[in-house]
């Protein structure tokens, strides 16, 4: 049986070249480049193939994910925001839903989850944004920062309060009374189409709302778990990255009358490089066969995995502009770009505070033995 993923690293190769660095320097992914990903299912490699999609594995989307994220941290991150929008689709919809919306997402258009407000970004709780029902519509009201690859979207899929509960609601960007405006020169990912969204009275049909009255944390959980396990793997490429220019750099610049990977301090530097790459690769491995297994332990293996990758990755990008030097201080180096990238990780789905204290809850819980 042919892999889903067959020739899909091939095509990422072809498509990002060399100019992932001129794409963070202009803070824009060619439109066609996203659309063509798009097309082939591979922005959400896990839509089942019964809807169009790939049906790929949360193991082999994972690896693909990585490899994604060694070549460009805001491509990845385009790829997480669509992945995310389609598990959410998948998890709060019902069939018509997902017919309608999952083989447009698995054959060319492109999507964006929004979640945080100016009040509401760790505390979820406090989030105002309102979807209201009116017979047969729905309007929605309110204002969202920092939607990954909104600038980019053809919908958005909105978190807000629905009654005494949550939903989440599909949003064509095209539709009357949606803005988006982007994000200014972030300091991290800077391709990856960062935006704020306004929505100033948006009238939808009801049909557009997933998973009306559920509770706002369960709602939010339920979507924010794939784009967890997403930038997880996406760190693993980070330091994959990071690995490989530090052990080319410290293999091929001498000093003192030697290579600097025969200098012990630096010989340190690379094999803990070495070692954060491991780490979160068997995280992440781990996290994926919980999700494939659907093993109870799925979500907090995902927050475990999020957790150690992104500090991982922040480390071990310090890591190799350590060994680089001067080398790595050049805008667009792929360790420069990882360093500022890498950073952004530890923030998005959940801060390494808010990852921590689900991992202290759940130790706190566990059965002893």
């Amino acid at each position: 049986m042919t892999e889903p993923l067959t020739g899909a690293r091939e095509l990422v190769d072809e498509s990002v070249g060399d100019r992932a660095p001129e794409w963070d320097r202009t803070g824009e992914i060619p439109e066609e480049v996203l659309r063509t990903l798009a097309a082939r299912g591979l922005l959400c490699a896990g839509v089942p193939a019964a809807f169009g999609g790939l049906g790929a594995t949360s193991a082999a989307n994972g690896e693909f994910t990585a490899h994604v994220g060694s070549r460009c941290s805001s491509l990845r991150s385009v790829m997480t925001s669509q992945g995310m929008a389609a598990w959410a689709i998948q998890r709060l919809g019902g069939p018509q839903q997902h017919a309608r919306y999952l083989p447009e997402l698995a054959g060319g258009r492109l999507a964006a989850v929004a979640f945080s407000e100016s009040e509401a970004g760790s505390d979820l709780s406090a989030m105002t944004t309102a979807i209201e029902p009116d017979g047969d519509t729905v309007v929605v009201r309110g204002q969202k920062v920092w939607t990954t690859a909104a600038h980019y979207a053809d919908v958005i899929v909105v978190v807000g309060r629905y009654g005494s509960g949550a939903a989440a609601v599909v949003v064509p960007s095209s539709a009357p009374g949606v803005t988006v405006r982007r994000v200014p020169r972030p300091s991290g990912c800077r391709a990856a189409g960062h935006a704020d969204v306004h929505l100033d009275e948006v009238r939808l049909p009801a049909s557009a709302v997933l998973g009306g009255g559920q509770p706002l944390t369960l709602l939010v959980t339920t979507a924010l778990a794939y784009g967890r396990i997403s930038v997880a793997w996406g760190c693993v490429g980070i330091l994959r990255a990071c690995l490989d220019a530090a052990r080319r750099h410290a293999r091929d610049r001498r000093q003192f009358g030697a290579p600097l990977a025969r200098h012990q301090l630096v010989g340190r530097h690379l094999a803990n490089l070495l070692t954060a790459e491991q780490i979160a690769t068997r995280v992440c491995e781990h996290a994926s066969r919980s999700w494939d297994d659907g093993s109870p332990d799925m979500v907090i293996a995902t927050v475990l995995a999020k957790q150690v990758s992104a500090v991982q990755a922040a480390q071990g990008a310090a890591t190799a502009v350590q060994v680089l030097g001067s080398a790595a201080a050049h805008e667009g180096h792929v360790v420069e770009r990882a360093y500022r990238d890498a950073k952004l990780m530890e923030l998005i789905e959940g801060s390494t505070e808010i990852c921590q204290l689900i991992l202290a809850d759940h130790a706190v819980s566990m059965a002893v033995s």
